[in-house]
């Protein structure tokens, strides 16, 4: 999504005496792979005008200013009685700050984690606390607005608080149900246009902390929830119900896959936590499961029960004052005494001015004869767009050498009749190729299928753990170069072998750039210019539906190469 609008913050009602704050961002804010599809996102807060009041979750520093000001066009914040946090990071904070100023009697209402984190957050300290701690705390603010508050901690945001209003029978759940998009609507207007966007930020997000999100959504069973109100995106007012079983089919997914992956680490600035997130993304997607564990808040028995369950590992860390956090430290015991030699490994971190700690942990490890799977990943400040996407590419890959493993043990066994029966369907050799800003990709496909005359479109199937994967949403350009019978095979062998996180998919390739800014390859017969329209998870696939702006045939006289297979048990 791509617009000049400038940020702005959108009031409305939504519940009796509940009033939402959008704080709109039209364009992607940063580079982290939640944000990835680039339709901009929202930060909601919420404002609950009982007998007292209660401001429900505030936005980051770069609102600060329009926020409050905005807060002051509806009440005097003097008159806030309670501050709630749905979670809290530095940027938040900021905005924190100006707010206790502005309310000096008002009273935090937060998580024992996220308490913690303020002793350090906060410049100037306040005693007005009060911590949610095991149970579901109660606060009455009058007129019926019974506030119950209940912990969702999982790895990434073990600050995590929930907080249902019993009078409006909405949910305020922060991070869950939310997704990453800026637009006018306040509600989920349509199911299906929000689909793909929600399964992306669960993915990014919720995925690699399933169990976590199992737990927390236990929690619901005893609650009448008519509204769903996020800290991003928009309310979920008419899909609840849809929305939570999706989730509880994503969750029990990721639970039931047979490989998992222990994802350790610790972070002091966010991006480690960032690394972690967009390695953990291309391990999902790739069909592994992963136990994200954040060394600062998980007990050393339950980091050793999930090494000895899992099929790999990876660690990551921070380096601070040229050492690695207690915490990681102590991991790395664990592990050492712990985690079998034939699981594959892989250490990640971010620095400031040093790399020490991913250092400690890259020698500790192969001096304990443990086998790395990739280079340590090293981040100097924030990560990049393409150093993500290189992340993500890292994660698949690692994904991939767990499933070899697994197939290299199991017997072989030979097609069945139905498997010889499948392979007979053929398909036209083409090569999908894609760019978006820094990164661009490719991939050799044979499941294409003209899909629509009116208007032109087709079909194409593209394995989850594809690397291209991640670039092929809707809206998203690509051009499908269709290859010439005769002079397929340097093409194919070409795009079939694999490729390195990050390496270049073109070289040695000539290619030109359509118009639509992807490349197009000199030795195909045509190419199709499209964008992608739709897709649908199917099974280890997603179909692909892509609507065609633009061709040409650059080889009038050749014949399409056709893929010949004798099983459907592979490509």
């Amino acid at each position: 999504m791509t617009t000049t609008q400038p940020r702005d913050v959108q009031t409305l009602t939504i519940a009796a005496d509940t009033e939402v704050m959008r704080s709109r961002s039209w364009q992607r804010l940063r580079f982290e792979i939640e944000y990835a599809l680039e339709r901009g996102t929202t930060s909601n807060s919420y404002l609950i005008r009982g007998n007292r009041l209660a401001l429900i979750d505030f936005p980051g520093e770069s609102f600060t200013e329009s926020f409050v000001a905005t807060l002051e066009q509806q009440i005097d914040p003097a008159q806030l009685d309670y501050i709630i946090l749905g979670h809290i990071n530095p940027n938040r904070a900021k905005t924190l700050q100006v707010l206790l100023e502005k309310a000096p009697n008002a009273t935090i209402v937060c998580s024992n984690p996220a308490a913690k984190a303020l002793e350090d957050l906060l410049e100037s300290q306040t005693s007005n606390i009060q911590v949610v701690k095991g149970g579901e705390a109660e606060i009455d603010l009058g007129k019926g607005h019974q506030l119950r508050f209940l912990p969702v901690p999982t790895p990434r945001w073990p600050e995590g608080l929930w907080v249902y209003d019993e009078y409006t029978q909405v949910l305020f759940s922060n991070k869950f149900f939310g997704m990453h998009l800026c637009d006018d609507a306040v509600y989920d207007l349509s199911w299906q246009d929000l689909l793909s966007d929600r399964r992306h930020y669960y993915d990014c997000l919720m995925a690699p902390n399933a169990r976590q999100v199992s737990v927390a959504l236990e929690k619901l069973e005893s609650l009448t929830v008519r509204m769903f109100a996020p800290v991003h995106g928009p309310a979920v007012r008419y899909h609840t119900r849809d929305l939570l079983q999706a989730y509880q089919t994503w969750s029990q997914q990721q639970k039931g896959k047979e490989l998992s992956v222990a994802l350790i680490y610790a972070s002091a600035y966010g991006n480690t936590a960032t690394i972690a997130q967009t390695l953990a993304h291309g391990i999902t997607k790739a069909g592994v499961a992963v136990e994200s564990i954040n060394a600062e808040q998980t007990a050393p028995e339950e980091i050793k029960a999930a090494l000895e369950k899992s099929a790999g590992f990876l660690i990551g860390s921070p380096t601070l004052g040229g050492h690695a956090p207690t915490q990681i430290q102590t991991a790395l015991g664990i592990i050492l005494s712990t985690a079998s030699k034939t699981q594959l490994a892989g250490v990640f971190g971010s620095f400031g001015w040093s790399g020490e700690a991913i250092d400690l942990l890259e020698n500790k490890l192969k001096d304990g004869g443990y086998s790395l799977a990739f280079d340590p990943i090293r981040v100097k400040f924030k990560p990049t767009e393409s150093t993500l996407q290189y992340c993500e590419e890292v994660g698949t890959d690692f994904a991939q050498a767990l499933k070899k493993v697994k197939r290299a043990k199991a017997p072989r066994t030979p097609a069945t009749s139905v498997e010889q029966a499948v392979g007979r369907l053929v398909g036209s050799l083409c090569v999908v190729t894609t760019r978006k800003g820094d990164a661009s990709s490719a991939m050799l496909a044979s499941w294409v299928s003209q899909a629509t005359f009116t208007p032109p479109g087709f079909t194409v199937a593209v394995a989850k753990d594809r690397a291209i994967e991640s670039l092929l949403y809707p809206g998203n350009p690509f051009v499908l170069n269709i290859l010439a019978e005769g002079s397929h095979l340097g093409p194919m062998k070409h795009f079939l072998k694999p490729f390195g996180p990050g390496e270049d998919r073109f070289a040695g390739i000539e290619i030109q750039d359509a118009e639509n800014g992807c490349p197009v390859i000199q030795d195909a017969i045509a190419f199709l210019e499209c964008e992608v329209a739709n897709r649908m998870e199917c099974g280890d696939h997603w179909v692909v539906y892509a609507t065609i702006q633009n061709g040409e045939v650059l080889k009038p006289d050749a014949k399409t190469a056709v893929h010949f297979r004798k099983t459907g048990t592979h490509y």
